[in-house]
């Protein structure tokens, strides 16, 4: 149920009076009011900020990402709205952009960007590794259709970022569960290695299910997984991994794990060498983007990393 008012309006049906309203509520932004001791939660926030543009504004963005279910906003994230604003209030991001009625939908009663909307916004936007990110998790949440998203692309032609939405567009992958899961899987693509999957299922016998790896590559059952915080706080999902793992190993997977102290060169030389040991013949692809990391060229030196 939603907790905050317009307190004009509120005042104008007689749901509080003014005396109510001085010593109920708090100022969330000019005439928006939350109730005093209620704590806002991310779509309080961004309701806020909806109803200070009057409700012409549309949540667009990383906002309207968490509108549609993705994960990983933060509550104190600044809302994206498009309103023609040039003074939007504190902790509030305007963009006065083209917008058709297509591209705009409802969630909690709020006007926000569809799906294929949001993620072209967010692909354009931000910086490309939080851009890609924040893409995965919108698939993940809602599965938006890539030639929708084309389509916007052609639609808006000559709109800044398009190219970098169309770089990111086909390495897009909803499998990851993490923010450093998509920066792990885009570390090997930039590198140049094929493109592992996602959420791989390792079974044992024919039908179960005992682990389901972050990605990897299941031609040569080679695996990379971050070992995030939660391995580290969370005791019960330690001592889990902890008994699977050597299952998993006598399953035939090899799994080059993760830390975030890793430095980036680590971890690709580590997966180089359990590939090529695997059978992969080492060729990586043409990319413009890796200029700075090698791979070992003595493997019998490499093996020790």
């Amino acid at each position: 149920m939603r907790k905050l008012i317009v307190g004009s309006q509120a005042q104008q049906i007689g749901a509080v009076t003014e005396y109510e309203l001085r010593r109920g509520y708090v100022r969330m932004h000019r005439n928006v009011y939350v109730p005093k001791g209620y704590s806002p939660d991310l779509v309080d926030v961004i309701d806020g900020a909806w109803l200070r543009s009057g409700r012409k504004g549309v949540v667009a963005g990383v906002s309207a990402s968490a509108l549609h279910g993705a994960s990983w906003v933060d509550a104190n994230s600044p809302v994206e709205l498009i309103w023609n604003n040039t003074r939007p209030p504190e902790g509030v991001i305007a963009r006065a952009e083209r917008l058709d009625d297509d591209e705009v939908t409802t969630c909690e009663c709020i006007a926000v960007t569809t799906p294929a909307r949001t993620a072209y916004d967010l692909g354009r936007h931000l910086p490309r590794g939080e851009a890609l990110m924040r893409l995965d998790a919108l698939k993940r949440a809602t599965a938006y259709l890539d030639d929708e998203v084309l389509e916007l692309t052609r639609r808006h032609k000559g709109a800044r970022g398009i190219r970098q939405l169309l770089e990111l567009l086909p390495l897009v992958d909803g499998g990851a569960a993490s923010p450093q899961e998509t920066r792990l899987r885009l570390l090997y693509l930039d590198a140049g290695f094929p493109r592992p999957s996602t959420q791989i299922a390792v079974f044992e016998g024919q039908w179960k299910v005992i682990r389901r790896l972050d990605m990897g590559w299941e031609d040569f059952k080679v695996a990379s997984e971050y070992d995030g915080d939660q391995h580290r706080t969370d005791r019960v999902q330690y001592v889990r991994d902890q008994r699977l793992m050597p299952k998993v190993a006598r399953l035939g997977w090899e799994v080059v794990r993760a830390i975030k102290e890793d430095r980036d060169a680590e971890i690709l030389d580590r997966t180089y060498v359990a590939l090529v040991r695997r059978g992969w013949d080492g060729r990586l692809r043409p990319s413009r983007r890796n200029r700075w990391w090698r791979p070992p060229t003595m493997l019998g030196d490499a093996a020790s990393l």
